[in-house]
C-alpha cells in the first residue's frame, strides 16, 4: 500500500512540476510563490487524502445543446444535491450551474471542477460549421466560484483540424492564467469517430490514437489528463506512461451495464490510472448514489467489482 501511495504521490507532484513528492501531506516551501502554493492546495482538495486518486463526477452536459446529454439532470438541483449526500470528490458543471453546488452549506461538500469551453461536435448530424469556444475570462470565473480545477477539451475529429486548431488555440490562452493564479489546468484529449461511422459522439478507443494526443495534451502544459479508455483496457498503461508524471483521470464515456463499468473501473485504476471522470455512467443510472458508492469503494479502497457492486444491491 505504501508503494501505491508513493507512486500516487509522485504523479501529483509531477502535476505541479516543482513541488516535489511531498506536496500532498505538507505545504509546499515558502520559496515558491504564490500562484504554485495556490496550485498545490487546490489539488489538495481535489484528490484524496489517502488513496491520492479522485473521483470527478461530470454533469456539465446540458453545455453542449444535446437533448439526449439531459437524461438524468433535468432537474439539476436535485441531481447535484444527489450527488452531494454520496459524496464524491469533485462535481464537474458550468459556469451557469455551479454556484448550485457552491451553494449548499456545509464544509464538506465536493469540489468544484468548471468546465471552459462549449462546442457543438456531438451530434448525430453535424452542423456545417464546427467550433470549440471558451468562455470569457475562465480562471476569473473559476476563482470566484472557488473552483479547485477548470477543464478544456482537446477535440481530435476526423476532417476537422480546424476544431483542433481552436482547442489548441484554447489551451494555450487558458495556461498561462492557469499559472498566474495558481489554478489547475485539466486538459481532455479526446479522439472521435467519424460521425458517418459512428453514428454521432462516438469515441476512438484505438491506443494508437490516444497515446499521442494524451501526449499532446501534456506538452501543451496538463496539470491533469482527462482521457477515454481504451478498447483494450490492458493497454491502459501505454496512455500512463505517455503522461509521464502528469496524473490521469479515465472518462467514462457512453452509458455501460453495471458489471461492465465496475470491472473496466477495476482494470483502469490497477493499470495506474489516478481516479475517473464519469457522468452518464451515474447520472443515468436509477440508483445514481448507489453507483457512486460502488465507484468509490474501487478508486480510494481497492475495492474489486465484485465487492463494489454490493453498493448496488
Amino acid at each position: 500500500m505504501a508503494g501505491v501511495r508513493r507512486r500516487a504521490s509522485l504523479h501529483l507532484a509531477g502535476a505541479c512540476g516543482l513541488f516535489g513528492i511531498a506536496l500532498l501531506r505538507h505545504p509546499p516551501p515558502r520559496t515558491l510563490s504564490d500562484p504554485l502554493r495556490m496550485k498545490a492546495s487546490r489539488l489538495n482538495r481535489l484528490f484524496h487524502p489517502v488513496s491520492n486518486r479522485c473521483f470527478d463526477v461530470a454533469i456539465d452536459h446540458g453545455f453542449f445543446n444535446e437533448r439526449a446529454f439531459l437524461a438524468g439532470i433535468e432537474n439539476l438541483e436535485q441531481a447535484v444535491r444527489t450527488l452531494v449526500e454520496a459524496a464524491p470528490d469533485a462535481i464537474q458543471l458550468t459556469v451557469g450551474q455551479a454556484p448550485v453546488l457552491q451553494a449548499i452549506p456545509g464544509k464538506h461538500k465536493p469540489a468544484l471542477v468548471l468546465r471552459t469551453d462549449v462546442a457543438n461536435v456531438y451530434g448525430k448530424e453535424l452542423p456545417r460549421t464546427l467550433f470549440s469556444r471558451m468562455i470569457d475570462a475562465p480562471v476569473e470565473q473559476g476563482l470566484r466560484l472557488d473552483a479547485t480545477c477548470v477543464v478544456v477539451n482537446l477535440f481530435q475529429i476526423p476532417g476537422q483540424p480546424e476544431v483542433t486548431d481552436q482547442c489548441i488555440q484554447n489551451i494555450c490562452q487558458l495556461k498561462p492564467e492557469c499559472d498566474r493564479w495558481g489554478m489547475p489546468l485539466m486538459i481532455e484529449p479526446l479522439v472521435f469517430r467519424p460521425n458517418s461511422e459512428a453514428g454521432g459522439y462516438m469515441v476512438d478507443g484505438d491506443v494508437e490514437k490516444i497515446v499521442p494526443l494524451v501526449r499532446q495534451g501534456v506538452e501543451l502544459g496538463a496539470d491533469i489528463i482527462k482521457a477515454d479508455p481504451t478498447d483494450d483496457v490492458s493497454l491502459y498503461h501505454k496512455v500512463i506512461q505517455t503522461a509521464g508524471r502528469i496524473p490521469v483521470l479515465v472518462r467514462g464515456g457512453g452509458k455501460a451495464a453495471d458489471a461492465e463499468i465496475l470491472k473496466r473501473t477495476e482494470a483502469l485504476i490497477q493499470q495506474g490510472a489516478m481516479g475517473i471522470v464519469y457522468g452518464r455512467n451515474i447520472i443515468q443510472h436509477a440508483n445514481p448514489a448507489g453507483m457512486t458508492r460502488a465507484l468509490l469503494a474501487i478508486v480510494h479502497d481497492g475495492a474489486t467489482a465484485t465487492e463494489a457492486a454490493r453498493h448496488l444491491a
